[in-house]
């Protein structure tokens, strides 16, 4: 099929799903035919994250956009294990139950380490990766931040506060930007909407608990997956995943090519779609 990968075309059809995953009712968007391309967003995301590139990227693939249990639409269960392994595999019962044999999959922040880590547990399945400014070992930002979020006395007024401010909310968010101007109009109510169903923050700190030992294992099993042909993409104003890091990740896979975006932040999908939908369809056309 011939892609036009600068296009935005919005006339395909976006389904809105629910699967049920572990006994939760948990909700994807499906557009598109062709070979499957799984999207992961990232921590305190969900499929709205990937509303300017679904209707470029269904162009040339059936495209999943799943909210991950814990998050958007998808149900919430306190006590769940939001370790990464135990979400990886939700992540690839979720394939199963889509009948989905193996994809392509694109994977953000969280949402990438999380991806990496159910490639470990089923490299058979995962044709390519596209990690943008993944969640890795290499990374020094948050190392201070994810310890005092740990402690019980922080964590129990995070839960008390966080949801409560939403200045606080706005700032963090701002932060993922490299130049806030790009911020476009209903980007911030979109991602802090679903913040509002309870059991939103507790999910958040339940796969904070477990940072430091997943970013271990993941460090540990990433050489299963060094034969994947992957993309990296990273804003160079990353204040959530260090850039610095990119190379040290890079180095791992055997056939990896790296993309810096200049004047980026953390999301850049959110601030430059058409450059990144345009990136990744090239890849992987």
């Amino acid at each position: 099929m011939a892609v036009n990968p600068g296009s935005q075309q919005i006339n395909i059809p976006i389904e809105d799903l629910r699967m049920n995953l572990d006994g939760l009712s948990c909700r994807y968007q499906r557009a598109g035919s062709g070979t499957a391309l799984l999207l992961v967003h990232g921590l305190m995301g969900y499929s709205f994250s990937w509303r300017h590139a679904i209707p470029v990227l269904a162009e040339q693939a059936t495209v999943y956009a799943l909210d991950l249990p814990g998050t958007g639409l998808s149900d919430r269960l306190p006590g769940l294990d939001y370790s990464l392994a135990a979400s990886a595999k939700r992540l690839l019962l979720f394939m199963d139950q889509g009948s989905i044999a193996s994809c392509d999959l694109l994977g953000t922040s969280h949402g990438g380490a999380l991806g990496m880590m159910a490639a470990t547990l089923a490299p058979q399945r995962v044709r390519r990766l596209v990690l943008v400014a993944p969640a890795n070992p290499w990374s020094a930002h948050g190392r201070f931040l994810i310890p005092f979020l740990n402690n019980p006395a922080v964590g129990h007024a995070f839960l008390k506060l966080a949801p409560r401010f939403r200045l606080m909310q706005e700032f963090f968010f701002r932060r993922l930007f490299g130049d806030t101007r790009r911020i476009r109009a209903g980007t911030l109510e979109g991602y802090l909407a679903p913040m509002r169903t309870r059991g939103s923050f507790e999910y958040a700190l339940s796969v904070i608990r477990s940072w430091k030992q997943d970013m271990r294992n993941l460090q540990a099993a990433i050489p299963i997956i060094a034969h994947i042909p992957t993309l990296l993409i990273w804003g160079d104003r990353d204040a959530a995943v260090e850039p610095a890091s990119a190379n040290r990740l890079k180095a791992q896979f055997h056939n990896c090519r790296l993309l810096m975006m200049e004047g980026v932040g953390h999301l850049p999908y959110e601030e430059v779609p058409e450059e990144f939908n345009r990136a990744v369809a090239l890849f992987l056309s």
